[in-house]
Parts: structure tokens; C-alpha cells; sequence
């Protein structure tokens, strides 16, 4: 695949993860009370929650210094990928975790804290934008690391 090609696949995905995490974080926010639940199945339940650290609460102070930190991570995702960008598949995990860490960043400058709004037994609260981060992580580990391709030993 062309760069320019491979380029536009991970900007298609990253908006695509933008637009389906910020919808979604919209409706939880308009249609839940902030603290509020609403089981949907058996052990899944949508809260309306704020998350002003990073994962599982961490650095919960963090302000300008979480946004900063979401800005470089960013970048050096985009440069990652310029470098890599003629690799099999790299625009996959590189749309997602540029998606997810953009949609959380928004969250973060608009509102300073991330709305999280699924809960699972035993887990904190997230969104779509930290699954898509996951995802991604899984995704880019498959990617470089993954099977060999034809031809490689």
C-alpha cells in the first residue's frame, strides 16, 4: 500500500473512532444524571462518570500536565507512523490509538476530566475512546511483532 493510501486509512479510522466516542459520550451525558446507572445487560451498566486522571484514576491532579502528555503521545504516534507507514496494517492500530487518545483529549480540554460511561464487574468505568486504545496496543503489538510474512523466517 502507498503511504498517502495507508495515511488516509489511519485518518478514516481515527475520525471514525472520534465520532463514535464523542456520540456516545454525548448521549450518556444527556441521558444519565451524572452518578447515575442504568443496567443494559447482566453485569454491564451505564454510569455517567468523570475521570480526571488516566487509567484506573491514576494522577486524578494531572490538569494541563495529562493534556500535555495526551499532545506528545499524539505526535509520536504520527511520527511512528510516518516512519512506519509502508508497514502491513500499521494504519489499523495507528487510526484507533490515534482516534481513542484524540477522543479522550477533547473530553479533557473541553471538560477537564473524561467522560467514562460503561461498567463491568471488577473494572473502572471507560468509553469507547479506551477501547479503541486497547484495541489499538493489540493491534500494534500483532502488527510489528505477529507472525512472520511470507518470505521472512
Amino acid at each position: 500500500m502507498t503511504v498517502p493510501g495507508s495515511a488516509a486509512r489511519a485518518a478514516l479510522v481515527a475520525a471514525l473512532v472520534i465520532a463514535a466516542d464523542q456520540g456516545t459520550k454525548a448521549l450518556v451525558r444527556s441521558g444519565l444524571e451524572r452518578g447515575d446507572r442504568d443496567g443494559v445487560f447482566p453485569g454491564i451498566e451505564l454510569v455517567n462518570v468523570r475521570n480526571s486522571g488516566v487509567a484506573f484514576g491514576l494522577f486524578e491532579e494531572g490538569g494541563t500536565l495529562l493534556v500535555v502528555i495526551a499532545v506528545v503521545a499524539v505526535a509520536a504516534l504520527v511520527v511512528f507512523f510516518a516512519t512506519h507507514a509502508r508497514r502491513p496494517l500499521v494504519w489499523l492500530p495507528t487510526g484507533l490509538l490515534i482516534g481513542g487518545a484524540a477522543g479522550n483529549l477533547i473530553d479533557r480540554v473541553r471538560e477537564g476530566a473524561v467522560t467514562d460511561f460503561i461498567d463491568i464487574p471488577l473494572w473502572p468505568a471507560f468509553n469507547l475512546a479506551d477501547t479503541s486504545i486497547t484495541i489499538g496496543v493489540l493491534a500494534l503489538l500483532y502488527v510489528l511483532e505477529g507472525p512472520p510474512r511470507h518470505g521472512e523466517d
